[in-house]
């Protein structure tokens, strides 16, 4: 835009004018924040796209050290009893440790009330309300 009026120029304008203007200023600076907003949004996104890989990755290597585990648990029931029966027991508890963890997973989630309770309740009691509008107090 150009250069901005001072103040006595706008006492002198129309008031139609300066409604005008307004409108126009406002729309430029709707589009600015608009921008603004994407620029922000696209590098936090870029940063947090960088951390889920991250994340990824350390899932993947954490998934390796859980076999080099197993692999070290049966060896080391191995100098105790046949291979065959090291790998089964430790088959046994990894299975039961997931199925405890399966059990409690599902309990939470039983255990959890839908979301939002209130708003669920005041938008229940908005849509009472407009079937059946009363007046306000104060009027």
């Amino acid at each position: 835009m150009g250069q901005q009026p001072v103040a006595e120029d706008l006492h002198e304008r129309p008031l139609g004018e300066l409604l005008k203007q307004l409108s126009e200023e406002t729309a430029t600076l709707v589009r600015q924040e608009l921008e603004l907003a994407k620029a922000e949004i696209a590098t936090t996104g870029k940063k947090a796209g960088f951390g889920v890989g991250l994340v990824g990755a350390a899932g993947i290597v954490g998934f390796l050290a859980l076999g080099a585990l197993t692999a070290f648990l049966i060896l080391v029931l191995d100098t105790f009893m046949p291979a065959w029966l090291a790998a089964l027991i430790v088959t046994l508890v990894y299975g039961a440790g997931s199925g405890v963890l399966a059990m409690r997973g599902r309990d939470k989630v039983k255990e959890a009330a839908p979301p939002a309770p209130q708003t669920v309740e005041t938008v229940k009691e908005d849509i009472e309300w407009a079937k059946n509008p009363t007046r306000s107090a104060r009027t």
